[in-house]
């Protein structure tokens, strides 16, 4: 016939082995310590068997103990999952996230993935376009919420910080050209006045390949061996490689990748998505 383990006791169990005793327990639990001692023993009874031995040093758990810590605490979160799972809302409908399009691959493609899994009712839209106009877009509810890149953290809540670099193809010579060849963004690339900036400064002549807001098309020229391009390491792609000082190029500052709500009255959906990308970055 089929037993039931008490998650409650478990949960007693856990914090215990936790806290390293019942009166610490007791504490985290909430309880009193004469609660948290009948716990134990119930869970004792019900198992036949000691699980814990108490000492001048404390607790430790017996052999028995040992063999169940493990299983418990794997209960334990199973138990939490499918309770969160069961009390989160259930979304629909469709979100829109705005990001540039260099950030689409390395940072929209493991959100997406991750996104539909647990809320396959929801329709990710995805908005490319330029930081400046994204935020723009995002100020006047064209999009839900945003992924971008900024020179400081001034506004937005940073994901992670990156070196912006300059980039060329694998073995090429573009950056040995005079003057040189450049491929950025148009004028409201974030990194384009960076770069013009540092080649000013070092005397560096330039001239522009191309200049439009397509990723596709910057890293074209440069995978040809044409130009070169700033960008920051995490969207370069695997045939270019990073070029720095001993290249003849000037160091670039750092940018910052940033995640951006409306300041008021986000969706659920997109705060639950917002969740989902945090989560993601934080792993």
């Amino acid at each position: 016939m089929a037993r039931n383990l008490d998650i409650a006791l478990l949960r007693a169990f856990d914090a215990i082995v936790a806290a390293g005793g019942i009166t610490a327990a007791a504490r985290l639990l909430n309880l009193t310590q004469a609660a948290v001692s009948l716990q134990l023993k119930r869970l004792e009874e019900s198992l036949g068997c000691r699980l814990v031995e108490r000492g001048r040093a404390g607790i430790r758990l017996s052999p028995q103990g040992e063999r169940l810590i493990g299983q418990a605490r794997l209960l334990l979160r199973q138990n939490d999952e499918v309770w969160a799972a069961m009390k989160t809302p259930r979304f629909t409908g469709e979100v829109r996230l705005g990001m540039p399009s260099d950030l689409v691959r390395p940072f929209g493609t493991p959100v997406l993935r991750r996104f539909d899994r647990a809320w396959p009712q929801v329709r990710v839209t995805i908005v490319c376009d330029t930081s400046g106009r994204l935020l723009e877009q995002l100020e006047r509810r064209g999009i839900d919420l945003a992924i971008v890149v900024q020179s400081d953290a001034a506004h937005g809540e940073t994901l992670r910080i990156e070196p912006l670099s300059w980039v060329g193809a694998r073995n090429g010579t573009a950056h040995r050209r005079e003057p040189l060849p450049l491929s950025t963004g148009d004028e409201s690339c974030p990194h384009r006045p960076v770069a013009l900036k540092a080649l000013a400064a070092a005397g560096r002549d330039w001239r522009f390949v191309c200049e439009v807001a397509s990723f596709e098309a910057i890293c074209a020229p440069v995978e040809a061996d044409i130009a070169i391009s700033p960008m920051l390491p995490s969207t370069m792609p695997e045939t270019l490689d990073v070029l720095n000082e001993a290249d003849g190029l000037p160091a670039l500052s750092d940018f910052i990748i940033a995640l951006h709500l409306p300041r008021a009255g986000a969706s659920e959906v997109a705060l639950e998505l917002a969740r989902h990308i945090r989560d993601l970055h934080r792993a």
